[in-house]
């Protein structure tokens, strides 16, 4: 009797809607009430709920090695997100320089550093009178390492991300979460309001976080911290993955321009040298594939306790590689320990969308990959190339600067490619900034290995040349941040500074041509050689998910990503 009513309750209640919609009543009420069911259905089941959005990032990952090395790929990681995916051949950063902070800022705000304010891994800031870091933040405390350690937080960050607007459209429901071993790489990606960033510290070993986000690290991380810490690789080999044969594409081990405390031939010993797990060990072990693994297995030990994906509101996981840029610097990108690095990520990722396909199923989840920057080779495999150091350029313009208006230290600094000037000491003399600047600017061209030297004041007058450093270098620039003059080295030149042995940060291919793929729910499969940008990926997966796109947004919505459904 109650099903009778129920139905005679449903039809009545089904008429009342088609005589409101002006629909005939020649049909039959509970025909129409099921096929409509049934349309609701088939809809719902062709546009499931995105549950779970993860963006990776590989720290130092060229396009080329998806080409160089695709042919040794297994079927689960790159080959999957290859062929059956949205992939971008032709994707290149826009702005300059190509440094990580700046690279995993755009990848979710959709913003270049002109318009999200992180214009290097650190620069100058005139205010406090030092350098400071992307993420350095003395008003927060690290959880997890050392007492009393400073922590970070993403407070440089100017304008949203795509977790940020997760979280308004969700009214705070969904889940947002970066994790990588740099702090920038898993602070700036999950935006300004996540639930929790976490990072690898040296100093102890630990995945840690800062005050930023909570008062204390949550239990499960500090269990993760004491079951699966990073000690337990002490003394594990690294060797080749293939035979010694299939390496021949690449450089022969040992080189003598590889560069690196712990050995350059295979096998490798994770060690440090030391004898016991240290600071030497842990440096050590953060430039080998374990590493990845130890992060994956982070972002497992995230999805199970925070619950991640586990129902119709949309959570986003931000999972940063630092161990291929670690291992990149000190190898170069020809390296036989680059391409077994890119092999071993492979099949990482496999093993990783297989836990994904498990537990939350891949209609249920979007994919997207990219890369922070690439990687210029080693000078010495490039004779029209070559390294410099910032000394002859900081005494080359004080020197022209002191003949030019008299004897003052004039330089505050120079980083990431800015000459900050004593501006205190311009004003002093009533000096013409813009005629100071140029001076500077001069001078850098009258030294060997650089391509254009750019006055703020050109930019901010909008008179910048029309050209394609140029172009680069204005998406580069945040006034309040930048310095008085802007450098850009000749193609293949590089600052090596220190131990460094092959790096990045310019505005050429090599450095700017990265993979930009997504795969899964609602993603329409296929090869495009559209120009594109790491900065579309934040529009564009805020299309997919249908909420706001991030404020500072540059980057262009990728439409041929998007399965079309009516």
């Amino acid at each position: 009797m109650q099903l009778i009513r129920l139905r005679r309750q449903f039809a009545f209640a089904l008429c009342l809607l088609l005589a409101a919609s002006s629909i005939p009543f020649h049909l039959d009420p509970l025909a129409t009430a099921l096929a409509q069911s049934q349309r609701r259905a088939a809809n719902t089941s062709a546009g499931k709920k995105v549950r779970l959005v993860v963006g990776i990032v590989i720290d130092q990952f060229r396009y080329d090695y998806l080409t160089r090395f695709g042919d040794q790929f297994g079927e689960g990681g790159f080959k999957r997100l290859l062929n059956g995916g949205a992939v971008f051949t032709n994707a290149n950063y826009i702005h300059t320089p190509t440094y990580t902070a700046c690279g995993h800022a755009t990848f979710m705000s959709g913003a270049t550093p002109a318009m999200n304010g992180i214009i290097g891994n650190d620069w100058y800031d005139r205010e406090s009178g030092r350098r400071v870091t992307s993420v350095s933040d003395n008003n927060t405390k690290m959880l997890g390492g050392r007492e009393g350690a400073s922590g970070m937080s993403p407070h440089r960050l100017v304008g949203s991300t795509v977790g940020d607007e997760l979280k308004l459209a969700s009214v705070g429901q969904s889940k947002v979460i970066g994790l990588s071993y740099k702090d920038r790489s898993a602070i700036l990606p999950a935006g300004k309001r996540p639930d929790a960033a976490y990072w690898f510290n040296l100093a102890t070993g630990n995945f840690v976080s800062s005050t930023y986000y909570f008062s204390d690290l949550p239990d499960w991380v500090k269990a993760f911290n004491r079951n699966q810490n990073a000690t337990r690789y002490f003394g594990k080999k690294w060797e080749r993955l293939l035979p010694e044969a299939a390496y021949s594409r690449s450089l022969p081990d040992d080189a003598p321009y590889e560069k690196s405390s712990f050995g350059t031939r295979f096998p490798h010993i994770i060690t440090g040298g030391e004898d016991k797990p240290g600071a030497k060990f842990l440096d050590h072990f953060e430039e080998t594939p374990f590493a990845n693994e130890h992060l994956v297995n982070l972002a497992k030990a995230a999805i199970e306790n925070e619950k991640l994906g586990a129902d119709d509101t949309t959570d986003l996981l931000t999972i940063s590689f630092s161990a291929n840029d670690l291992l990149g610097h000190a190898f170069g990108p020809y390296s036989q320990e680059v391409q077994d690095m890119t092999l071993r990520t492979d099949r990482i990722l496999a093993e990783f969308f297989s836990y994904l396909d498990q537990k939350i199923g891949m209609d249920r989840t979007v994919i997207t990959l990219t890369a922070d920057h690439g990687v210029a080779p080693v000078a010495e495999q490039v004779p029209y190339g070559g390294r410099l150091l910032g000394k002859p350029l900081r005494d080359a313009v004080t020197a022209a600067l002191n003949q030019r208006f008299g004897e003052e230290k004039w330089l505050l600094d120079f980083v990431n490619g800015n000459i900050y000037l004593d501006t205190a000491a311009i004003e002093r003399r009533k000096l013409n900034i813009a005629e100071v600047e140029a001076v500077a600017a001069q001078t850098v061209m009258t030294l060997p290995g650089y391509a254009a030297a750019f006055t703020r004041s050109q930019i901010l007058a909008g008179t910048l040349p029309q050209t394609a450093i140029a172009r680069s270098v204005n998406q580069g620039f945040y006034p309040s941040r930048n310095g008085n003059v802007v450098v850009v080295l000749q193609p293949f030149f590089y600052f090596s500074e220190g131990t460094t042995n092959a790096t990045h940060g310019s505005p050429y291919s090599y450095d700017t041509h990265v993979p930009v793929i997504f795969y899964g729910a609602g993603v329409a499969a296929g090869s495009y050689a559209s120009v594109s940008s790491p900065a579309d990926i934040a529009p564009t997966l805020a299309s997919l998910l249908k909420i706001e796109l991030p404020s500072n947004v540059v980057g262009r919505i990728l439409m041929e990503a998007i399965k079309q459904t009516r």
